[in-house]
C-alpha cells in the first residue's frame, strides 16, 4: 500500500511512479496518488501547495514514461537516443497548473549534431510517448500539440527558423503558435537545448517590436460572461446548461492577460502566478492592477478545482463547467460573480492599451 499524503511534510511517496516497470505499473500509480490528491482538497493544503503537487505527480509521471520508452527502443534493436533532446511542455503543464484531468500538451527539441538516424529515431520515440501518455490517462490534444506532431518535434537550428517566421508573420495563426510556445517549460533530457531555445523565443520580441500588439489583438478576445446589469452569464443550451465554463469564462483569460504583460516586460517565468508576481516586482504595472490579477486568478484556480468530477476506468475528468447546481449555490455564484467583475476591469484595461497601440500605427 502507498503511504497516504502528509499534510505536515510534503515530501510524500512517489515510489510507485519512479518503480514502476510497466505502463500498467505506472498507471495505477497514477490512481492512487491522484485519488489522494483528490481527499486533499477537503484539508489544510493551501490552493498553491495542491497545484504544485498535482503538476510534480504530472512531471515525474511524464519522466518515467519517456524513461520506459526509450528502454521500449533499446530492447527492439533501435538503441538509445542518437543525440541529446529536450521533452519540453506547453498548456497547463508549462503553466505548472494543470488539474488532475488534464490533457496533453507537449514537444521536442533536438540537438543539431549530425546523425544518420536521429530523425527516424525521435519520430518513433515522439509517437510512441504521445501513445504512452494516452494509455496512461493523458488524451491526446486536440489541437495536435504534441512530439509526435513534426511542428512540435524539431532539432534547435529548425526550431529557431519556426518562431522566427512565427514572429515574422503577424496573422492569427501563427501569433496564436507563438502564444502556445510562450508558455514552453522543460521536462527531461538536455536542459541546455531548452534554454537556448527560451533565448531565442525571446529574442524574437525584440526583433520585431509590432510582436506584442499581435499578442494583445489574441489576448482580448474572450467570451462574454457578465451581462449588462452584472449578472453571470450562463450556457444556455446543451449538456451544461445552466453551467458555467470555468475554463474559457475565467482562466484562460487571466492566463492569457498576465502572459501578455510578462511578454511585453520581457519576463521569462511560464507560471502565471510567477509572470503577476515579476510583474509586480519590476513594477512594470500599477500594482492596483497586478493585486486584481493575483486575486482574480487564485479565484480562477479554486473555481476550476472544484469543477464536478467523474471517474471513469479509475481516472478523474471533468468537463471544466460548474454545474447549474453549483450555480445556485449563493457562495459560489458571488465568488464567480466577483472574479469576473475583476476579470473585465483587467480586460478593459488592456482593450484600452490596445486601442492606444493601434492609434499609434502608421
Amino acid at each position: 500500500m502507498m503511504e497516504p499524503i502528509s499534510i505536515t511534510n510534503l515530501s510524500w511517496s512517489y515510489r510507485g511512479i519512479d518503480g514502476a516497470t510497466s505502463a500498467h505499473e505506472l498507471r495505477q500509480a497514477r490512481v492512487i496518488l491522484q485519488r489522494e490528491l483528490q481527499k486533499s482538497m477537503s484539508v489544510s493544503l493551501s490552493l498553491v501547495e495542491w497545484y504544485e503537487m498535482v503538476n510534480e505527480l504530472h512531471d515525474r509521471i511524464a519522466r518515467k514514461a519517456l524513461e520506459l520508452c526509450i528502454q521500449g527502443m533499446v530492447e527492439e534493436g533501435f538503441g538509445q537516443p542518437p543525440v541529446p533532446y529536450a521533452f519540453i511542455v506547453f498548456g497547463s503543464s508549462g503553466r505548472e497548473e494543470a488539474t488532475l484531468w488534464s490533457d496533453q500538451d507537449n514537444g521536442m527539441i533536438i540537438s543539431d549534431a549530425p546523425h544518420a538516424t536521429k530523425e527516424e529515431y525521435f519520430k518513433e520515440l515522439g509517437n510512441r510517448i504521445a501513445d504512452l501518455l494516452e494509455e496512461l490517462g493523458y488524451a491526446k490534444c486536440e489541437g495536435k500539440v504534441m512530439c509526435s506532431e513534426s511542428l512540435w518535434r524539431k532539432t534547435l537550428a529548425d526550431w529557431q527558423k519556426q518562431l522566427f517566421e512565427w514572429s515574422s508573420d503577424l496573422n492569427w495563426e501563427p501569433v496564436r503558435n507563438l502564444i502556445i510556445a510562450s508558455d514552453m517549460r522543460f521536462i527531461a533530457g538536455e536542459s541546455n537545448l531548452a534554454e537556448a531555445w527560451l533565448t531565442s523565443f525571446y529574442e524574437q520580441f525584440r526583433r520585431v517590436p509590432q510582436l506584442s500588439d499581435a499578442v494583445l489583438r489574441n489576448t482580448v478576445k474572450h467570451k462574454a460572461t457578465l451581462n449588462i446589469l452584472g449578472r453571470v452569464v450562463t450556457e444556455r443550451f446543451g449538456e451544461h446548461a445552466g453551467g458555467f465554463d470555468v475554463k474559457y469564462g475565467v482562466y484562460i483569460p487571466l492566463v492569457n492577460s498576465a502572459r501578455f504583460l510578462a511578454l511585453q516586460h520581457g519576463i521569462q517565468e511560464s507560471s502565471t502566478l510567477k509572470r503577476m508576481e515579476r510583474l509586480t516586482s519590476l513594477e512594470a504595472i500599477p500594482f492596483q492592477l497586478t493585486d486584481t490579477c493575483q486575486r482574480a486568478f487564485t479565484s480562477a484556480l479554486k473555481l476550476r478545482r472544484n469543477t464536478p468530477v467523474v471517474i471513469r476506468e479509475d481516472l478523474q475528468q471533468s468537463s471544466g463547467f460548474l454545474d447549474e447546481k453549483q450555480m445556485k449555490q449563493k457562495q459560489i455564484h458571488y465568488e464567480l460573480r466577483e472574479t469576473l467583475g475583476l476579470v473585465k476591469r483587467v480586460h478593459r484595461a488592456l482593450q484600452r492599451q490596445l486601442r492606444f497601440a493601434e492609434r499609434r500605427r502608421p
